[in-house]
C-alpha cells in the first residue's frame, strides 16, 4: 500500500505578475516503509515538492492523498493535525528550542497532541535511547555536538509515531563523519519499518536510499531503484 500518493501535482508562484512554475505535473507513489531520496539541481522543485508533501503549503492543482486521506484541499488547522499526527520532520539546522532540554525538545510534539506528562517522559526517553543519546536528556542543545542534535532532531520527529519521515539535507550543516552516522541511524530507522524521504543533493547519500527520484524543472526525470 502507498503512503504517499501524487497525481497531476502543480505549484505556481507569482512574483510581480511573472508566474513562476514550480512545479509542473508530478505523480509519485512512495510505498510504506520505503525508503526514498529526492535528487536534483537547486531550483529543481525538491523543496517545493518537500513542502507539500509535509502539509507545510498546498499545490496550485492536482491531488495528495497521504496515508490514505486526501490533503490538498485541507484547512489550515487541518494540515496542522496531519503535520502533527503522521509527519515527522527533520531539518537541516535542527530547530530545536534552545532553552528546553533535550527531552523536553523531544516531549513537544506530544505535548500538542496531548499525550499525558508520564507517557510523553517515557516515550522521550526511549526514543533519546533508540537514536544513541539517552545520556543527554538533561542538558540543553548548546551543550551538545551538531551531530547529537540532530539525533535529538530525529527523536523528537518519531514522537508521534508518524507514518512518514520527511528529511531536508538532515545532513548538509554536519562533516562527514558525522553525516554518514547519521544515515546509518537512517537506514536502521528504515529497517524498522519506517517510511523516509529525504531531500539531498549528494549523490553518494541519495545512493543509500532503495529509489531515487531526479526533480528538473519542476517535473520528475527520473525515477529508478538506486
Amino acid at each position: 500500500m502507498n503512503i504517499i500518493e501524487t497525481s497531476g501535482l502543480t505549484k505556481t508562484f507569482g512574483t510581480n505578475g511573472v508566474a513562476v512554475h514550480a512545479l509542473r505535473g508530478i505523480d509519485l507513489a512512495v510505498a510504506r516503509g520505503e525508503f526514498l531520496a529526492l535528487i536534483g539541481p537547486s531550483g529543481s522543485g525538491k523543496s517545493t515538492l518537500m513542502a507539500i508533501l509535509g502539509c507545510l503549503d498546498s499545490p496550485t492543482s492536482g491531488t495528495y492523498r497521504l496515508d490514505g486521506e486526501f490533503v490538498e484541499h485541507l484547512t489550515g488547522a487541518e494540515l496542522a493535525r496531519i503535520r502533527n499526527e503522521k509527519i515527522g520532520f527533520v531539518f537541516q539546522q535542527y530547530n530545536l528550542l534552545p532553552k528546553a532540554s533535550v527531552r523536553r525538545n523531544v516531549e513537544l510534539p506530544m505535548l500538542y497532541a496531548g499525550v499525558g506528562k508520564k507517557e510523553r517522559r517515557a516515550r522521550a526517553l526511549a526514543l533519546l535511547e533508540k537514536v544513541g543519546i539517552p545520556e543527554k536528556a538533561s542538558v540543553l542543545p548548546a551543550a551538545l555536538s551538531g551531530g547529537q542534535r540532530q539525533r535529538v532532531a530525529i527523536a523528537r520527529a518519531l514522537a508521534n509515531r508518524p507514518s512518514v519521515l520527511l528529511a531536508d539535507e538532515p545532513t548538509g550543516a554536519l562533516d562527514s563523519h558525522t553525516g554518514h552516522e547519521i544515515l546509518e541511524l537512517f537506514q536502521e530507522l528504515h529497517r524498522q519499518g519506517n517510511t523516509v524521504l529525504i531531500v539531498t543533493h549528494d549523490l553518494s547519500i541519495a545512493g543509500l536510499a532503495e529509489r531515487q527520484v531526479e526533480l528538473h524543472d519542476g517535473l520528475i526525470r527520473r525515477a529508478e531503484a538506486a
